[in-house]
């Protein structure tokens, strides 16, 4: 087949409209196509309902470990984003490639796949393995039964690059991130009678201040990293719902809140700590009052930090590619965690920037599109003259 550009590439895949609450295949398919094209086969990796799916593919020796080239599928909705062009058409305006996911993160993968024919070109001496994702938007959910599968291969790729946008500075660290929704069951009266039924909104707002509380100590000096912005783990309430009319005392209360965990902070000690404060101090007052309520906490969604160390051979690969050795870290969280726990060393290096990512009129630049095609070039040098 005939070559396609970074940018031509990138036109197709941000015309996929692939919001996490929607289907990725036709992105996938027209990816798998493309590689069987070039001579590559791909493994997918689908949903339990078969509406998504994980691309794995190699390129070069399958008798060893490789690199990962790693990135996700699906965008963030547009809805109610005052978009100044189709966010599902790539518009070029002043240097700048406009759409939804053009930073976050279809620049990438459109350079990786630009890239497929320079690797096939190559004698490659270490494999290099295209590994994309769904549902990372939404939790990191979707990469999870990919990297089960991995794990119980023979030859574990020996690092992961991940194109989320920084600029194409390396990232060796970000947070982890656990979500959780608490349920809060009162016990409902007319508002008259108010001392005589369990108002689940005040107790989840006593859960709400517990959790400002335990947000404060986590930034107190000593639990402090000053690589990370902000240099310490946070806590914070995102969404809220309850009652049905001000004058019912409400029988029922959710809320969401999450935890952005530094490097080696277990964010399940905030739910701990949240747990434990409400079965010690507010159920007993609620249950002499009702002895059916409840507050129930559950996991949404969570994924680990990362922490790659700057003396790794992941380190010292991505500031041979990227030309640089000041390494720094993200406030977002991607896929990286993930990946490290299943045993891949992980550095997190791509173009675009995040604070173009999940805005209207997203963009990446041309130069960052042509500066990343630079960097897989120089991969594929490099993969070329290991021993």
């Amino acid at each position: 087949m005939s070559e396609m550009t970074s940018r031509a590439l990138l036109e197709r895949l941000i015309g996929f409209a692939t919001v996490s609450r929607d289907s990725n295949l036709e992105l996938i398919e027209f990816i798998r196509d493309y590689l069987a094209k070039c001579g590559v086969e791909c493994e997918l990796f689908h949903n339990p309902e078969r509406t998504k799916a994980n691309l794995f593919a190699t390129i070069g020796p399958r008798d060893r470990g490789g690199i990962v080239l790693s990135g996700h599928t699906d965008v963030v909705p547009v809805d109610g984003q005052p978009w100044t062009v189709d966010a599902f058409r790539l518009t070029e305006r002043d240097g700048r490639l406009y759409g939804r996911g053009a930073a976050d993160m279809k620049a990438f993968l459109a350079s990786v796949l630009a890239a497929v024919p320079v690797f096939l070109q190559r004698d490659l001496k270490l494999p290099v393995h295209l590994a994309f994702s769904y549902d990372e938007e939404v939790g990191c959910l979707g990469v999870r039964p990919m990297l089960a599968e991995l794990e119980k291969r023979a030859h574990k790729p020996v690092l992961c690059l991940i194109g989320e946008p920084t600029a194409l500075k390396p990232v060796l660290g970000h947070k982890g991130k656990l979500a959780m929704r608490c349920h809060v069951k009162g016990a409902p009266c007319h508002s008259a009678y108010a001392p005589y039924g369990v108002n689940a909104i005040q107790y989840a707002a006593r859960l709400i201040n517990r959790l400002e509380e335990i947000g404060e100590r986590l930034a107190e000096p000593g639990h402090r990293d000053e690589r990370f912005d902000p240099p310490y783990s946070t806590v914070q309430t995102g969404m809220i719902k309850g009652g049905r009319a001000l004058n019912i005392v409400p029988a029922e209360c959710e809320f969401d809140f999450e935890v952005r965990a530094l490097p080696g902070f277990d964010a399940n000690k905030v739910a701990d700590d949240l747990q434990t404060y409400a079965h010690a101090e507010l159920l007993p007052k609620m249950r002499a009052v009702k002895s059916d309520t409840d507050i129930r906490v559950e996991t949404l969604s969570a994924y680990p930090g990362l922490a790659t160390s700057p003396d790794s051979e992941a380190a010292r690969l991505i500031a041979l590619l990227s030309g640089s050795a000041e390494f720094g870290t993200v406030a977002f969280g991607t896929e990286g965690g993930l990946f490290d726990q299943a045993g891949i060393p992980t550095i997190v290096c791509g173009p675009g920037s995040m604070d173009q990512g999940h805005k209207p009129d997203e963009y990446v630049t041309v130069e960052q599109l042509r500066d990343c095609d630079a960097m897989l070039l120089r991969l594929a040098d490099h993969l070329s003259t290991k021993a």
